[in-house]
């Protein structure tokens, strides 16, 4: 797990992230070595830790909160986690632009279609080198 303890409250940005799937680790893990100053408190929801709402919502899409505000998923959650990480924020700035994040979600859903079998592919793959 790679919880870690953000900078600041106000600035915080908590990150749920399906620790069972081999490709939500390998991101987070990514996102974790990028995120120097420890912005981001990663929870992985496979082990149980409390989460806001629905557990099966939360492991379906990518969720991330901002400060105590409110709930994020989707491409929403992805921009902000990228406005955290200094050689990313440009990509969550400009999800800010109008239709940006219109675009990245429908990216996003295509996805999510396809992410079952890309699970299934990266589990072969870890198999076969472990």
């Amino acid at each position: 797990m790679l919880q870690k303890t953000p900078a600041g409250a106000a600035d915080a940005l908590t990150v749920w992230y399906d620790g069972d799937c081999p490709l939500c680790r390998a991101e987070v893990s990514v996102m974790g070595r990028l995120d120097r100053a420890r912005a981001i408190a990663f929870v992985d929801l496979s082990l149980g830790d409390p989460c806001p709402t629905d557990r099966a919502a939360m492991v379906a899409r990518f969720h991330a909160q901002e400060g105590g505000g409110a709930l994020l998923s989707g491409a929403a959650a992805f921009a902000a986690m990228w406005r955290r990480i200094p050689v990313l924020r440009p990509f969550g700035v400009a999800a800010r632009w109008p239709g940006a994040l219109w675009l990245l979600e429908g990216g996003y859903r295509l996805f999510l279609r396809i992410r079952p079998a890309l699970q299934r592919l990266a589990r072969l793959v870890i198999r076969q080198r472990g």
